[in-house]
């Protein structure tokens, strides 16, 4: 992990006038201007292509400091646990919360936290969940109903907890997520099974993994093709997992070996006793744990991509959808 900024102290998270004027005047504001759809794909290998290039960013280097640092190994399984019991209570999706904490293994691949202020981390959390709902969501409620326990922040610190992200992650939040990739595979993989309940069990299974692997780490299509060979067969061989692989052409024998790792880790984690964050897809309305197909080729449509411009995207303001 790169060590480019540390919080020091809550006044340091403040922004001058100018840097603050880019979130409009109201809390409920969206950040949809980041998105810049610029083409259509008529057709859905070539978007599943288009994905997997743009999921290059994970996978190809180790950031295991969250592992070796027992206190902020300790604070992002906190961190996740709030966020999956806040996106219960507010009506999150399930893949708002997911995508906040993709948000937060790329910020803290990129910057340190100092052990001494444990609120930076909540702070993070919020704000991080905060960005995910703009992204995600059509109802963003005002930053002063998301529940922060023992921490009271400001709106405007959070915003600026906001404004550091965009800018630590370079303004590329459109990330992929392995919801994107749940339908398709369903299809390749078992397209004898019924999909949607292999994908209410993939869906679960990948919530169950998140304390255990940096998202940064693994790659969200080798996330997403584990889950779903785990919620079609638990019983499946390396060489069993490799003959359905095989509809994926481009990927070789390392990336079925992360499939078959990422899949024996799921079963791991099925066998012991479920945590809050892993019991969540059981405890709460079915309606949040809805993953929509991102190509629908029944109803012919198009799906739109976005490309994102960093060296423009700081200057566009967000603004209510």
């Amino acid at each position: 992990m790169g060590s480019s900024g540390i919080f020091t102290s809550l006044s340091s998270l403040m922004c001058d006038e100018g840097e603050v004027s880019i979130f409009e005047d109201d809390e409920n504001t969206s950040i949809h201007s980041l998105h810049n759809p610029s083409f259509v794909l008529d057709d859905e290998e070539e978007y599943i292509e288009y994905l997997f290039t743009q999921e290059m960013g994970f996978g190809s280097q180790s950031h295991h400091v969250c592992s070796k640092i027992l206190w902020l190994r300790s604070a992002r399984f906190d961190a996740i646990d709030w966020i999956f019991n806040t996106q219960v209570k507010i009506g999150f999706k399930v893949h708002t919360a997911y995508l906040s904490v993709t948000y937060l293994d790329q910020f803290l691949s990129k910057r340190s936290i100092d052990e001494s202020k444990p609120w930076a981390l909540k702070l993070l959390s919020v704000a991080c969940l905060s960005l995910a709902a703009k992204m995600e969501e059509q109802n963003v409620p005002p930053l002063f109903e998301y529940p922060t326990e023992e921490y009271r922040f400001e709106s405007k610190v959070i915003k600026n907890m906001e404004l550091m992200i965009l800018r630590t992650l370079e303004w590329k939040m459109g990330s992929v997520t392995p919801f994107h990739y749940l339908h398709y595979f369903v299809n390749k993989f078992c397209p004898e099974s019924r999909p949607e309940i292999i994908i209410i069990k993939a869906t679960e299974y990948i919530v169950t993994i998140l304390k255990d692997i940096n998202l940064m780490d693994q790659r969200p299509s080798i996330i997403a093709s584990a889950a779903v060979m785990a919620a079609f067969d638990a019983t499946l061989t390396r060489n069993g997992m490799d003959h359905r692989l095989s509809a994926i052409s481009s990927w070789g024998n390392i990336e079925r070996g992360h499939v078959f790792s990422c899949y024996n880790l799921i079963h791991q984690k099925r066998n012991m006793v479920k945590t809050p964050s892993s019991n969540l897809l059981s405890t709460h309305s079915s309606s949040t744990c809805v993953v929509e197909n991102p190509f629908d080729t029944s109803s012919g449509t198009k799906r739109k991509l976005s490309f994102e411009n960093s060296e423009n995207s700081p200057r566009q303001k967000l603004h209510r959808p």
